[in-house]
């Protein structure tokens, strides 16, 4: 969908931010910041055309920020160089899935024999709710 000059153009739009990272890991945490995160402005964007950015802001509505930034977090490794990786590969990723044109669906009948099954169930049922009530006298 991206050709390769438009994704290095949107990766030099990347900008990243390392931090501390939580949890366990004893000093290494405490002195190291291996937690990377990426912002990227995706109005600001000038590799993207405004229907691939309105398309973006639909289907990642959850991952923007009010000022209209995606943020992607990865803190998975103890290295921060992994780390970058990670996010760029997830960006990259969500935004093939973003841009990726959706099928329309095909309305299609139930078949001949489905219909038959549907209503034969409905009969059986019917007869077993029959055979609860109480008989007649």
């Amino acid at each position: 969908m991206l050709s390769p000059d438009i994704i290095n153009g949107l990766l030099s739009e990347l900008s990243f931010r390392a931090s501390r990272s939580s949890g366990a890991g004893g000093q290494h945490v405490n002195k190291v910041s291996s937690r990377v995160e990426l912002r990227f402005d995706v109005a600001g964007s000038s590799w993207l055309t405004d229907i691939q950015k309105s398309r973006i802001q639909e289907k990642l509505t959850s991952r923007i920020t009010g000022q209209g930034e995606l943020i992607i977090v990865s803190e998975k490794s103890r290295s921060q160089h992994q780390n970058k990786e990670d996010c760029i590969e997830r960006f990259l990723e969500l935004l093939h899935q973003a841009l990726k044109p959706e099928k329309k669906r095909v309305p299609t009948r139930p078949s001949k024999s489905s219909r038959l099954k549907r209503l034969e169930k409905k009969k059986q049922h019917s007869f077993k709710k029959e055979q609860r009530r109480k008989p007649d006298i």
